[in-house]
Order: C-alpha cells, then sequence, then structure tokens
C-alpha cells in the first residue's frame, strides 16, 4: 500500500521559517517526480513546487519563488520544502504527491498530472 506522509507544518509567525517533510512508503518512488501542493480555504489547490525524478531540475509558483526550496532524499524516498521568509497569504494545507509518469522529463504541473497524495499538512502564519 501507497503512503505519503507529511509533517513539519505548524503555526508560525511572519517571517518565520517552516521545513515540510513527506515521507514516502510501499514502494520507490525513484524515476518519478515529486510536487508540493497547497489549498486555503474556500481556494482550489494550488502547485507550489516540484522536483524532476533525478533532483536535476526545481520548479516553482512565483508566490514562493525566492522563499521556498523543494529537495528530496531518494534513498530515503523522503521530499522536502523549506519555506523561508513566510508571508500569511502563506496559510494552507501543504500537500505532497508522487507523478503518475515515471521518468517525466522536468515537472508537472496540474494536480491531474500527480497520482499519489499525502493527507495534509497544516501551515499557519500570523501576522
Amino acid at each position: 500500500q501507497v503512503q505519503l506522509v507529511e509533517s513539519g507544518g505548524g503555526l508560525v509567525q511572519a517571517g518565520d521559517s517552516l521545513r515540510l517533510s513527506c515521507a514516502a512508503s510501499g514502494r520507490t518512488f525513484s524515476g518519478y517526480a515529486m510536487g508540493w501542493f497547497r489549498q486555503a480555504p474556500g481556494k482550489e489547490r494550488e502547485f507550489v513546487a516540484g522536483i524532476s525524478w533525478s533532483s536535476s531540475s526545481t520548479y516553482y509558483a512565483d508566490s514562493v519563488k525566492g522563499r521556498f526550496t523543494i529537495s528530496r532524499d531518494n534513498a530515503k524516498n523522503t521530499v522536502y520544502l523549506q519555506m523561508n521568509s513566510l508571508k500569511p497569504e502563506d496559510t494552507a494545507v501543504y500537500y505532497c504527491a508522487v507523478d503518475r509518469r515515471r521518468w517525466r522529463s522536468g515537472s508537472a504541473y496540474s494536480s491531474l498530472e500527480y497520482e499519489y497524495w499525502g493527507q495534509g499538512t497544516q501551515v499557519t502564519v500570523s501576522s
């Protein structure tokens, strides 16, 4: 059974940092791009960051570029999201996901391109 478990969320103040982790189990995700999405109340789920299967390329939404960094450790089947200079508008539930296509060149930006999802971790940034 494939399982993705996010951790690291919490309540912080504007300007603080958080590091989210997503541990995958049930099968290897070597060869698959992975991504982070977020969903704020009343809004659609949106792409935050993606990393290619080889870790050679990373992709970010404009709203987080320069503040967030995605990385992965294939040996641990884990993907991370380092979030710095957090803003109140970053408040959302954050989800990690695994691409449904193996050996994709680059990253997928649509949630429809991702097959497995974690349960989400809440990030709340107070002003």
